[in-house]
């Protein structure tokens, strides 16, 4: 059987499914070769196993917390699925919704790996690795199996802060991948793909309240896991966390709501579902305003 063309996933929930398609839109926009990989969204609502876990207990940066299907990032389990979609065949690329090609994704794809089993950027330690873009040789990821993996964390078999950063993966199997695949927050003539990484400032949700989980702990200031346990148990999840800030880089702003017009003109998203995702809070009430803004605007003037 003939391996399956390369593909990348991206994985969303309903709070992040705006930009998810904005960024299968950049991937093919900007690829010299669109038409040599496929592009697939995942989605965290279609698979009945994070149902499930709906308010349960399980093991984070050893702790236990609490599972939100409405949090943010809870589509993040999803990283490691695409193996199992691919059939343990071929190459895979796997991103956040959030993160946006400005370079060819062919590059990366097509790349020798050297016999790694994952590529994707290092942070710091050995151990620690940014999977919100990897690089999947499937065949040698046939361990993979998210279900199984995602259920341990709730018998405290296994820590979703190591389980997101393969800490408990053979390291031998992991190659580092230049920073400019993933660029955290930073746009530069060298940057292949831009990750709008702090989630506080992601341009298209500036203004809303706050609807993510913040890390327990800060190794510089161990009391802050206490404050945050403190904190949801007075006020809830989100409680005292405030609004989204506009992002600091407007050129990241600017590139966002570029890509979005485009996305409108294409038919890839409506007026009416931007008009839905605004009264949901999961885009900012001033984007369709932003739009009318661009060189070339998509849409009429506000009668």
């Amino acid at each position: 059987m003939a391996e399956p063309k390369p593909c990348v996933f991206i994985q969303t929930n309903r709070k992040q499914l705006v930009g998810a398609l904005v960024a299968a839109h950049a991937l093919k926009r900007n690829s010299a070769k669109p038409d040599a990989f496929g592009v697939q969204i995942m989605h965290m609502e279609e698979h009945d196993f994070f149902r499930a876990k709906e308010g349960k207990i399980y093991l984070r940066d050893g702790m236990k917390r609490i599972w939100r299907n409405d949090d943010l990032q809870s589509f993040t389990p999803l990283r490691f699925m695409p193996p199992e979609l691919m059939g343990y065949q071929g190459r895979a690329a796997v991103i956040d919704p959030d993160i946006f090609a400005v370079g060819d994704i062919w590059e990366l794809l097509s790349r020798d790996m050297q016999g790694k089993a994952v590529l994707c950027r290092a942070r710091g330690t050995r151990k620690a690795h940014a999977t919100s873009v990897m690089l999947l040789d499937c065949a040698k990821l046939k361990h993979w199996h998210v279900e199984i993996q995602f259920s341990e964390m709730f018998d405290f078999k296994r820590d979703y802060i190591e389980w997101t950063s393969l800490a408990t993966e053979n390291q031998d199997t992991i190659g580092s991948l230049e920073n400019e695949w993933n660029d955290f927050d930073r746009l530069t003539p060298a940057t292949k793909m831009v990750h709008n990484t702090k989630r506080k400032t992601q341009p298209w949700k500036t203004g809303l309240k706050v609807d993510f989980s913040p890390v327990d702990r800060v190794a510089f200031f161990p009391p802050w896991a206490w404050l945050m346990q403190a904190r949801r148990k007075l006020f809830g999840d989100y409680g005292l966390m405030g609004r989204y800030q506009p992002h600091p880089d407007p050129n990241q702003e600017k590139l966002f709501f570029d890509l979005l017009r485009e996305c409108l003109d294409a038919g890839i998203v409506t007026e009416a579902q931007l008009r839905e995702e605004m009264r949901l809070n999961h885009i900012r009430h001033d984007a369709l305003d932003l739009l009318r803004q661009s060189p070339a605007p998509a849409l009429q003037p506000a009668a």
